[in-house]
């Protein structure tokens, strides 16, 4: 691996020992084909925007309920529920929308769904355009979980909206450039160091299936898991095993050349988006909400990045990114990238912070 210049992307890992994960959670409608990245000038301002506005959304406190991008507009809009706090929105550059219930609490009402409605084949996140908290049901939810499910949410009243998706939500164990496990194939997300060492992060998920990676099925190993977390949080960090790789800080954008990678960035709702990865390549959406919990058959992740760009099984793992931004590593979802879906994805800097990794 000496000087062996290392692309950053999302592969698929397959494999009968990891039959549940590889059969994938699938994503939402709206993905398109792949397309080049936006040019890192075009995504700074709006991420200062975003910053500035959920500082104030922070300061405010009760008085406020998120913030969001409308692209129709070109705005950040920043919901209110005080419509003397107006001027304190306009100051910042963004618009004011009153609304009726606060971040505090919609926060309640993922409380009430965390402590009560845990049910595997469900999902949630506050979707601020709605100003409620969207609660999504797959097929599998049936019977007396179902009723336990309508219980819930009718004691939350018209906080919550419910919507159906037609698949299964699963870890789609997958990726950009294919990483391949003993049994599995996934996807890289983004090359990493750590106190100056080189590795790579990818879906925990993933890292629990294989302890040892190569590049190419059947081939040497190039790195081994040295951390994964899931369910909980969705992100493996692995070690190269040659100190002096080539670890290049880019993703590969499958016919369109690459996007070099310079920081990593919180989302927002209504950001644009893209997402590489080796089973279905490049495709684009949004983000739809923030701090969304997915409830997987192998079990609950919260803190997630909800979106509508499509995904399937194999991109497990690859990378979620703005321009020259790293945003997230993909965990799961629903549908496929024929059809549409719904893809969740673990934030890059929660991941960094925690395994006090930086990019390259």
């Amino acid at each position: 691996m000496a000087q062996r210049r290392t692309a950053l992307t999302t592969r698929a890992l397959t494999g009968a020992s990891v039959a549940v994960l590889a059969a994938g959670a699938a994503l939402l409608p709206g993905a398109g084909p792949a397309t080049a990245a936006p040019s890192p000038a075009a995504a700074t301002p709006a991420a200062a925007r975003a910053a500035s506005a959920a500082t104030l959304v922070a300061r405010l406190g009760d008085r406020a309920a998120g913030s969001y991008y409308d692209a129709a507009a070109h705005r950040f809009v920043v919901n209110i529920t005080d419509p003397s706090a107006a001027g304190q929105v306009r100051a910042t550059g963004a618009v004011p929308r009153t609304v009726r219930y606060s971040t505090p609490q919609l926060r309640g009402v993922l409380g009430t769904l965390a402590q009560h409605a845990r049910i595997a084949g469900t999902a949630w996140s506050i979707d601020p355009r709605q100003d409620k908290v969207v609660v999504t049901v797959d097929p599998t939810v049936a019977g007396a979980r179902r009723t336990r499910l309508n219980g819930v949410v009718d004691s939350l009243g018209d906080k919550v909206v419910v919507r159906r998706t037609a698949s299964a939500f699963k870890p789609f164990i997958a990726g950009g450039d294919a990483i391949w496990g003993s049994t599995v194939r996934c996807s890289l997300g983004f090359n990493v160091t750590v106190n100056g060492a080189p590795y790579f992060l990818t879906a925990g998920h993933c890292g629990n299936a294989s302890s040892t990676w190569s590049d190419s099925q059947g081939g040497g190993e190039v790195g081994q898991t040295v951390d994964s977390q899931f369910p909980g949080t969705d992100y493996a960090l692995v070690q190269y095993d040659d100190a002096g790789s080539d670890h290049a800080s880019v993703v590969d954008l499958y016919g369109g050349g690459s996007q070099q990678i310079t920081h990593a960035a919180d989302a927002y709702v209504g950001e644009s988006v893209q997402r590489s990865g080796s089973t279905s390549g490049v495709h684009g959406g949004s983000v739809t909400g923030l701090d969304a919990t997915v409830n997987y058959e192998e079990g609950s992740v919260s803190g997630l990045i909800d979106t509508d760009v499509c995904a399937e099984p194999g991109d497990s793992g690859g990378a979620l990114f703005d321009s020259d931004a790293a945003i997230g590593l993909t965990s799961g979802g629903s549908g496929d990238c024929t059809s549409g879906g719904e893809t969740f994805f673990q934030p890059v800097p929660a991941a960094l912070s925690a395994e006090g990794a930086t990019l390259p």
